[in-house]
């Protein structure tokens, strides 16, 4: 898997498909929201400097103040790879963050979907 390309994107740039994703489906930009907030431990002010910033996607993850520790039951296929099994820990973040946004847009509840 050639990571190099996704790790430099903006993570602004992405930020819009995750919402455009979720809504078409009948959920919320909020959802996305608290499910960035979730998995990364930002805030809505630090959240919204990295998104004015364009941070990328490895300076995102690299200055999340705390990966949440129920990621690790985040698990299944999303882009063809299980993400329990993806060796790179910045791409198994990514992919953690694919796969929730994944489930909001499939119905999932909120309490699955943080793994409450």
């Amino acid at each position: 898997m050639n990571n190099t390309k996704v790790y430099t994107m903006s993570f602004a740039s992405v930020y819009p498909h995750y919402i455009q994703k979720a809504t078409k489906k009948g959920r919320t930009k909020e959802e996305v929201d608290t499910i960035i907030f979730w998995l990364t431990g930002y805030d809505e002010s630090s959240f919204q400097d990295h998104i004015a910033n364009k941070t990328d996607f490895e300076n995102f993850f690299a200055q999340a103040p705390q990966l949440n520790p129920n990621a690790s039951k985040i698990t299944g296929v999303i882009c063809g790879y299980r993400v329990e099994a993806i060796e790179d820990p910045l791409m198994q973040k990514i992919r953690y963050l694919d796969k929730l946004i994944d489930e909001l847009a499939k119905g999932k509840t909120m309490d699955k979907i943080l793994r409450k």
